[in-house]
């Protein structure tokens, strides 16, 4: 089907023959997207179960102390790799591979690079997390698996880059989508930042402030560089897929790519603020940090004007109300981002929980959700099964964004006036920490929210892979308006 869609001349291409050769596209994609999507379910719950025992312990210090393993010191680091690595990578490797196929235009090549590197990624998350556990992991932000885990790791995406490379490079001719940019960027930017990072910090590590500098070089890029074009791709791809129109300027979309790549990387140096670092090297993070108001705006302006006057379709779609909750949180946490670089204004947030909340916001309300839209949109099309619920996808949507949004508010307000204490040289340290406490409290809260759209999110999730309930064709969709998404499945 392949070969005769690209011999033929684009008349004679009819409907039918069009969507037979995406249903053999996303066959092709079947078995390596199930995979990474289930790991990151199962990683999801995982890392869930540590944010919410890290969360009580703020609140309740002494909880299952008498464990190493489960002291504070510990689970914290293994829900925030196990979050990262193992949840949201794992999403957006999923999707980016369904994706890359798609945009080719050509059914999935080598699948057994992609299940080798699923395995190889799922053996290091194991190793990696077991090992910070038991008390062998790292004190380096974004970085606390030991040597042996990173490594498995770093092998799986070496797999996955070189997979992206030949998806590409075979592609049918024609046009190279918005969307492909930002793939083929992330697959390739991230065994960059992750080789780089652990070279000079763990195998052959640097001396001195230098490891600061590297440190969070890394982890503001592994933000920036890595997820963020992960989901730019995925809403830059599902939005106008949905409402069934074109993106509103590919030209803008253009310049928010190559503004992003010109001005993220130089933007981690503003987390070092008031530290011994070169005042040349902090001013122009903070610069760059500004900067980001380009692509965000470019990117916002695009997303706003493709939905506009199709607003009415988050009602009855699933896969755009996660989508576009998530595009309209990445354009606030990049301009709390870059407000946040401004020194006047860092001097106050920095070594507070606003900026805890300020990471929730990036990597869960924007990157999170937007996958979240994504597997409800892609999921069925591998599986040849629609979603059983429209209920506990309602359900899974209003518990993590009521979670999130609480999350964020309450961390902002609490890290705010936690900051404004911690200047004030009449209030004692122990002081502010009581500040704290009422805000971590409902910190917790909005974890539990958090946790129940998670299981209901796994509970449905693992109904659509056993195929459990009766077989339908039209998609699911929170109204009554069947027929308004495109692109219907086909079994």
């Amino acid at each position: 089907m392949s070969a005769t869609l690209t011999e033929a001349h684009p008349s004679t291409v009819t409907p039918e023959m069009e969507k037979a050769h995406r249903a053999l596209i996303d066959e092709s994609t079947r078995l390596p997207v199930v995979l990474f999507y289930a790991s990151a379910v199962f990683w999801l719950l995982v890392g869930t179960v540590f944010a919410l025992l890290a969360s009580f312990k703020m609140n309740a210090p002494t909880l299952l102390d008498q464990w190493g393993w489960m002291t504070f010191g510990r689970v914290r680091p293994a829900h925030l790799n196990a979050v990262a690595y193992g949840w949201a990578a794992s999403a957006g490797i999923g999707t980016g591979l369904w994706l890359m196929a798609r945009l080719c235009r050509t059914p999935l090549r080598h699948s057994k690079l992609l299940i080798g590197a699923a395995i190889f990624w799922n053996i290091g998350l194991l190793l990696g997390t077991f090992g910070i556990l038991a008390g062998d992991g790292r004190s380096i932000e974004w970085l606390e698996f030991p040597n042996y885990a990173s490594f498995m790791l770093f092998v799986a995406f070496g797999l996955i880059a070189v997979w992206a490379i030949i998806m590409f490079r075979f592609r049918e001719p024609g046009h190279v989508y918005v969307s492909q940019w930002y793939l083929l960027a992330a697959f390739l930017w991230f065994p960059w930042l992750y080789s780089t990072a652990n070279l000079l910090l763990n195998f052959e590590p640097i001396q001195g402030g230098a490891q600061g500098a590297v440190n969070w070089w890394y982890g503001h890029n592994a933000l920036g560089l890595w997820f963020t074009p992960l989901g730019l791709a995925t809403a830059y791809y599902l939005i106008p897929k949905v409402l069934g129109r074109p993106i509103h300027s590919y030209y803008l979309s253009i310049l928010g790519f190559w503004s992003l790549a010109l001005f993220y990387s130089w933007n981690g140096m503003h987390h070092l603020i008031g530290g011994p670092f070169p005042a040349w090297l902090i001013s122009a993070s903070v610069v760059a940090s500004v900067m980001m108001f380009i692509p965000v705006i470019t990117t916002a302006i695009n997303h706003h004007m493709t939905v506009r006057g199709n607003f009415h379709a988050l009602k009855w779609s699933p896969t755009l109300r996660f989508t576009v909750f998530g595009a309209m949180c990445y354009t606030l946490a990049s301009v709390q981002g870059s407000f946040m670089a401004i020194p006047s204004l860092n001097i106050i947030t920095h070594f507070t929980h606003y900026t805890v909340g300020h990471a929730h916001l990036g990597l869960y309300a924007f990157f999170t959700m937007i996958m979240f839209g994504a597997m409800y949109y892609i999921l069925p099309r591998v599986v040849g099964w629609e979603w059983p619920s429209a209920r506990l996808i309602r359900w899974h949507f209003w518990l993590v964004a009521i979670g999130i949004g609480m999350m964020v508010v309450v961390l902002t307000i609490g890290g705010i006036l936690q900051g404004l204490a911690l200047l004030d040289p009449n209030i004692t340290f122990m002081a502010t920490l009581d500040y704290t406490k009422p805000w971590l409290f409902l910190r917790s809260v909005s974890g539990v929210l958090l946790t129940a759209g998670h299981i209901v999110f796994a509970v449905s999730f693992t109904l659509l892979l056993l195929k459990v309930g009766s077989l339908r064709t039209a998609p699911t969709l929170f109204g009554s308006d069947q027929g308004r998404q495109p692109e219907p499945l086909n079994v």
